[in-house]
């Protein structure tokens, strides 16, 4: 399954190359929350907000009452989370906050699954040069990402991996990585990280695994329509 990704900082809908330089914007946040109507599920990532500078959360709470959403970006407490899922998102997505320097925050991982449900808890796993990456991938972690999802199993109800040596690049995804995660897990698992044709999609569907995509969408290297 195809997940399209709208990522938001400054109150626009941006596009970034390993998550520093800026490709695409657009400030018409309801054309992009319109193409994206057919989909089952968008990705929604505010991007200000994990970075620790602002936030969007207007915009989030307005998308999430007129699309299912996985919601991402700044979740870093139960309460935090509770609040969103209130908010209207289908589901959200935690990441920094599941992990210390020498690996899982289980006592963090813990409060969330009780504050919303593991069905509803995503777990970002955002991988670079073999391991874990946390605060907008400025900081590395004693963990493969392999090692993470062992970890988080049994908090969570599917990961969210991403390819961080080719975020926003559309260089194409890196599979082995991608197999290493969804071999050390039997919980959903979806991927992102420079996907640039259909084919990879598809290919990653054959496996069950979902695709989350977006600067190959932005720049209409792949066709949504139809």
């Amino acid at each position: 399954m195809l997940i399209p990704s709208i990522d938001l900082m400054g109150g626009r809908v941006v596009q970034l190359r390993q998550g520093t330089e800026l490709l695409f914007e657009d400030r018409d946040i309801d054309f992009w929350r319109d193409r994206f109507s057919a989909f089952p599920i968008v990705q929604l990532i505010d991007l200000d907000a994990a970075l620790g500078r602002g936030s969007n959360g207007e915009i989030v709470r307005r998308l999430c009452a007129s699309r299912p959403c996985q919601v991402g970006g700044g979740i870093r407490t139960a309460e935090a989370a509770a609040r969103m899922i209130g908010a209207g998102a289908a589901k959200v997505i935690v990441g920094s906050a599941l992990f210390h320097d020498d690996g899982i925050d289980e006592r963090r991982a813990r409060e969330l699954v009780e504050a919303v449900g593991a069905d509803q808890l995503i777990a970002a796993i955002d991988g670079r040069d073999g391991r874990v990456v946390t605060r907008g991938w400025t900081r590395t972690c004693a963990i493969a990402p392999a090692d993470a999802a062992r970890a988080l199993e049994p908090f969570v109800g599917a990961f969210l991996y991403t390819h961080v040596d080719t975020e926003g690049t559309m260089e194409g995804l890196a599979l082995d990585p991608v197999l290493e995660v969804k071999a050390a897990t039997s919980r959903r698992l979806i991927a992102a990280g420079g996907i640039r044709h259909r084919q990879e999609i598809d290919a990653l569907d054959r496996l069950g695994i979902d695709a989350v995509v977006g600067m190959a969408i932005y720049t209409q290297a792949i066709s949504i329509e139809g």
